[in-house]
């Protein structure tokens, strides 16, 4: 299934004219990168607490910032791709109020 939208942020870019490129969104996609988003930030907190009881599993340490560098990559390519994750993310428009609301028909 697509989704037709118009949603660039303006954060990065030089030209008005890739602002209004419409692009197809594909929303399988969108949701497996969710999905591995979830499972990284999941994996990060396990090895966290792992490392509270074992500081000198270095194996655990490399993976702990393998997964962390994973999902800041994973989290910045959605991001620029479907906007905001969080309050957090920098951009100069609140993407979310250009969707339809739920009950106006838009994703659940």
């Amino acid at each position: 299934m697509f989704v037709n939208e118009n949603r660039n942020c303006s954060c990065n870019m030089n030209n008005k004219q890739d602002m209004q490129e419409e692009r197809k969104v594909d929303c399988q996609e969108k949701e497996e990168m969710l999905q591995n988003i979830r499972c990284h930030e999941f994996a990060i907190n396990e090895l966290a607490l792992y490392l509270d009881t074992h500081p000198e599993d270095r194996k655990a340490l490399c993976l702990h910032k393998k997964y962390c560098n994973e999902l800041k990559e994973m989290k910045d390519v959605y991001q620029k791709v479907y906007g905001p994750l969080t309050i957090k993310y920098p951009c100069n428009k609140w993407r979310w109020l250009e969707m339809p609301w739920p009950w106006e028909g838009g994703e659940d």
